[in-house]
């Protein structure tokens, strides 16, 4: 079974805490135990876990990307952003996690995160129990 969500992004980049997204799928159609696959069909985007404790974690992991000089290189690509497609490539588009009594098994300080790098946009995020 693959369920699809809408993700909206309000901003070129940011992470958005989609965890709650996934663990009421889970817990809507009691999977008990078992795992879930959470897929991202954008080039453009990525998704994946962090801390969702501190949410200056958020704003330091893309201080972190601009930091590493991805905007200031000569790139080809005819639309503009290909330094979003680089870091959809960093992040990746899926995150495999398991399910454990019906909840997602996650450490204590993680979230899963939508990670938008040409936003503003509404995005699908795909999952499979």
């Amino acid at each position: 079974m693959i369920i699809t969500k809408e993700v909206r992004t309000t901003k070129k980049e940011e992470l958005i805490d989609i965890t709650h997204l996934i663990s009421e799928e889970i817990e809507k159609h009691s999977v008990g135990d078992g795992r879930v696959l959470i897929f991202i069909p954008h080039t453009t985007a990525g998704v994946t876990i962090n801390e969702n404790a501190d949410p200056s974690v958020k704003r330091d992991i893309l201080l972190g990307l601009r930091s590493i000089g991805l905007e200031s290189l000569g790139y080809s690509h005819a639309e503009g952003n290909s330094t979003a497609h680089i870091k959809s490539s960093i992040f990746g588009c899926s995150q495999d996690i398991i399910i454990s009594n019906n909840r997602l098994v996650l450490g204590s300080w993680q979230g899963i995160y939508f990670c938008e790098f040409d936003g503003p946009r509404t995005r699908k995020v795909y999952i499979q129990i």
